[in-house]
């Protein structure tokens, strides 16, 4: 895929944190691939077929009056992708009990190693939704569960759900590059229960799940939250993420039309992850 052409958008976030974690976040919702954090901010890319002129609309850090951000693009030639990710990608553990890692960093001890390469994925473990669904996953029951990890991005929290004794598992995601990517990570942590599909919640149609992980923006949430009731099983649990703190009414709401019960929030940075019971 060398003949891919590529924007490089270089932001100037100030204060740069929780600057930057939000802004990642957004822009990866938004389309861009791939971020290198910087002195200043960071650096985000996106394919240039992919691009358009309001493709920052939705980036709502952008018109915050809580931080400044100025930023320049530029076009530029795919870059070696995991060469970068090894000068800027550093492992993490959650709570004593999970590591998520690339295979150049020394094991951890931990009881759940998780190692991942996430080439152009969203997803690490390093951005608070996907941190607080790890700690979700630790602190429930997963054994002989069936799970749903919509959004999967680079297949870590269906990673984790296998290692914590679920099965079977679907780890959907639309976009082609996250597909493959799961596709890798599964097979690098040797998991046998997990399927990647490529897809919306379309696919979704007829399968049933004990428990659903999803990760995902506020608005494909609640569009899709009737299809997400439909194939959750009586007594499931669905978990919640990659929204802000004020986002929750709208949330709450639309899963109490759906009779699903709220159980527990996670809180990280104005982020959170919420647990509701079917």
């Amino acid at each position: 895929m060398s003949n891919i052409i590529y924007l490089g958008y270089e932001f100037k976030v100030s204060p740069l944190q929780p600057g930057v974690e939000i802004l990642i976040a957004e822009l990866g919702y938004a389309g861009f691939e791939s971020f290198v954090e910087t002195e200043e901010g960071v650096t985000a890319y996106i394919q240039k077929e992919e691009w358009n002129d309001a493709i920052l609309s939705d980036v709502q850090i952008l018109n915050s009056e809580e931080f400044k951000i100025d930023f320049t693009y530029n076009e530029i030639e795919q870059t070696n992708w995991n060469e970068e990710w090894e000068k800027n990608f550093n492992p993490i553990i959650v709570d004593d009990a999970c590591s998520v890692r690339a295979p150049f960093h020394e094991k951890p001890d931990t009881q759940f190693d998780i190692i991942i390469e996430p080439k152009m994925s969203f997803g690490t473990g390093h951005h608070e939704t996907t941190h607080m669904m790890i700690q979700h996953i630790l602190k429930n029951d997963f054994t002989n569960k069936s799970v749903l990890d919509m959004g999967c991005g680079t297949g870590v929290l269906a990673i984790l759900a296998e290692m914590k004794g679920a099965k079977p598992i679907d780890a959907v995601d639309y976009d082609n590059w996250c597909f493959l990517n799961s596709v890798e990570n599964v097979e690098r942590n040797n998991c046998a229960s997990i399927t990647a599909i490529e897809g919306d919640a379309s696919v979704l149609a007829g399968k049933k799940y004990d428990i659903i992980i999803a990760n995902i923006n506020r608005n494909i949430l609640l569009n899709d939250m009737e299809i997400y009731v439909s194939c959750l099983n009586k007594g499931g649990v669905l978990f919640l993420s990659g929204f802000y703190n004020d986002d929750i009414p709208v949330i709450q709401e639309e899963c109490e039309k759906h009779m699903l019960k709220f159980e527990e929030k996670l809180e990280r940075n104005r982020w959170v992850a919420l647990k509701f019971l079917n």
